[in-house]
């Protein structure tokens, strides 16, 4: 999908390249409507992300790719994580506004990224 859908790819498993220039698949099957469900669950990673919090390995990494994802329109991502992503920012755009604001901020602050993308993201009601 567009670039701002790498914000939160960390649900769906981004983390080190592998040979075919692709994300590692690994966490793919993260159960993502069940963190996206549970304030508890879904806090950290933001809170990680905006380097307010303690990160889990699988954060680290995410933050480690996450300018690039922006940059390359998600071109390493693979199909699950690029599907997963839009629903996590989906989710941010629609029910979490101050978090999704406080993400623009830090990796699109001239809102190059998002401005094109984020009315498409209002429509989809993830949840």
């Amino acid at each position: 999908m567009k670039a701002v859908i790498v914000c939160l790819c960390v649900l769906v498993a981004v983390t080190v390249a592998r040979p075919d220039d692709h994300y590692t698949d690994k966490y793919d099957k993260i159960n993502i409507p069940e963190i996206l469900s549970n304030r508890r669950l879904l806090t950290p990673y933001i809170l990680c992300i905006l380097e307010k919090g303690k990160c889990t390995a699988e954060g680290k990494e995410l933050k480690s790719h996450i300018r690039e994802a922006i940059v390359e329109d998600c071109a390493k991502c693979t199909n699950t994580q690029r599907s997963g992503t839009e629903t996590v920012i989906a989710h941010l755009v629609n029910y979490e506004p101050e978090y999704w604001n406080e993400l623009k901020a830090k990796y699109d602050p001239s809102g190059i990224y998002t401005k094109n993308h984020e009315a498409e993201l209002r429509k989809l009601k993830a949840h």
